[in-house]
């Protein structure tokens, strides 16, 4: 290891930066971040420089470097353009035993600035010994990625909290206090930005704490439910929020539109249930619900994953209902509708400019419902978005057309949206039923009615013996 990595407390502790340019800037502003005393020394300094000066926040020595600058500096920046002047930094800096940093330069520096992760009191720093600072950066960007935004928060939630830790548990039962805090509802609560939840939920858990079977197995005797929306297949489409979830989830509810790169993404040793439709078959909502209370009465983590978001026809306001019916605690996170991926993956807008004002979802089960309008639904300048709607296809379209909805109004049909395998086809109202039987179309798929359905490229794998009709209105 050719350095050791250090996190020090300059706060209010002299910093000396030499040079007044764009690099000056960049290193001005981490150093004031860190609250510490800071003075440019340099002839010039850019605006951003004298604006901090202006405001009293940084000291200016309008001239030429001399080695008496550093007297008292804790810490030293060189950042100008002059290799020179920069060695006679360095050389300052080490002769007065003043760590320094020569930017872009290891030879003359003894520590370098490593890529920064803030989410203080959380901060994460990784380094390349300045051999690869390009791919430093790229690695801290796939850490950042995957650490929540109020990461800080809950370090001073669990901050200020610790004294009355210490004095309800003994030593070793503190430590696995801590984790269940930090895995369970308490750290979901805080990141999610409810603390008043967060609050209960750890008096909650302090109490429950105290009993020695409890401080024994680390359980907590509550879990909690994610509903979590697993976007339209795609698992780059997944949330940070998702997959943060995901990967503290001890058990994985999911149904039948969940593909499995999406439940790769899952922790390695959850246990996954299928809750989805089979062939002829399928699991009880009622059944799902009690899944839900009975694992979270267990003490464990649930992840409920559904196929898009699970708001828009995924029954999750059902299962929301039971949920708080029970006090068991339950995090929504929204996934990416399948509706707005699949008319994204097609290039269809659903509303535009002089073709389409509004749009509307509806689920293709409803055809019997009587209090559907089906004249809005065929109303000029709109979009609807059938979901489940491919099986009752003939159906939708008579409905449409005995509504007022022309002939040659375009349609569009999404089939395994955002995967490998998705497939395109467009059409008008009257020819749309035709193509999708000769295509084979297969459920996952969704229909897209109105003007806007015209835009794309009509799909190679249109039959020919349609391809007339349907390319008339691409």
């Amino acid at each position: 290891m050719d350095y050791l990595p250090l996190f020090l407390q300059l706060r209010s502790q002299p910093a000396v930066v030499v040079g007044g340019g764009r690099v000056a800037v960049r290193k001005v502003e981490l150093l004031l971040k860190c609250r510490s005393d800071v003075t440019v020394v340099a002839p010039e300094l850019r605006d951003e420089l004298r604006e901090l000066v202006l405001r009293g926040e940084l000291h200016h020595i309008a001239g030429r470097f001399q080695p008496a600058h550093l007297d008292g500096a804790v810490v030293v920046v060189a950042a100008t353009s002059r290799r020179d002047v920069n060695a006679a930094v360095s050389a300052a800096a080490r002769e007065r035993r003043i760590p320094v940093n020569v930017v872009d330069d290891a030879e003359l520096s003894t520590f370098i600035f490593p890529a920064i992760i803030d989410r203080s009191p959380i901060i994460a720093a990784v380094s390349s010994g300045g051999q690869a600072p390009v791919l430093a950066r790229r690695v801290r960007e796939q850490i950042e990625a995957v650490l929540p935004a109020r990461l800080g928060a809950l370090a001073r939630f669990m901050g200020e909290r610790r004294k009355a830790v210490q004095q309800s548990l003994s030593a070793i039962a503190r430590r696995p206090f801590w984790e269940r805090l930090t895995g369970g509802i308490v750290g979901t609560r805080v990141l999610a930005g409810d603390e008043a939840g967060a609050e209960r939920a750890f008096e909650r858990e302090l109490r429950t704490s105290h009993l020695t079977a409890c401080a024994a197995t680390g359980g907590s005797g509550l879990g909690e439910v994610y509903l979590i929306g697993a976007g339209p297949g795609d698992p780059d489409l997944l949330t940070l929020r998702a997959l943060q979830l995901l990967q503290q989830a001890d058990v994985v509810l999911y149904d039948r539109l969940v593909p499995e790169a999406v439940l790769q993404r899952s922790r390695r040793d959850a246990e996954r249930i299928f809750v989805g439709k089979r062939t002829g078959d399928h699991t009880p909502q009622e059944h799902i619900n009690e899944l839900l209370v009975h694992l979270a009465r267990k003490g464990l983590r649930v992840a409920r994953l559904k196929g898009g978001d699970p708001l828009v026809f995924g029954r999750g306001g059902e299962e929301i209902e039971v949920l708080a019916a029970h006090g068991i605690p339950y995090t929504i996170v929204p996934g990416i509708t399948a509706a707005l991926g699949a008319a994204a993956s097609a290039g269809i807008p659903l509303t535009h400019r002089g073709l389409a004002h509004s749009v509307t979802f509806v689920t293709g089960h409803v055809l019997e419902d009587r209090s559907l309008d089906w004249r809005s639904l065929a109303a000029p300048r709109h979009t609807v978005v059938f979901y489940m709607g491919v099986a009752h296809l003939p159906s939708i379209v008579a409905k449409l057309r005995a509504a007022g909805a022309p002939a040659d109004q375009p349609a569009a049909i999404i089939e395994q949206a955002t995967l490998p395998q998705q497939r395109i086809l467009r059409g008008a109202l009257a020819t749309i039923s035709v193509i999708a039987r000769e295509a084979d179309i297969a459920p996952p798929a969704l229909l897209i009615v109105g003007d806007v359905a015209a835009f794309g490229a009509i799909d190679t794998l249109v039959p020919d013996a349609t391809r007339n009709a349907a390319g008339a209105l691409a």
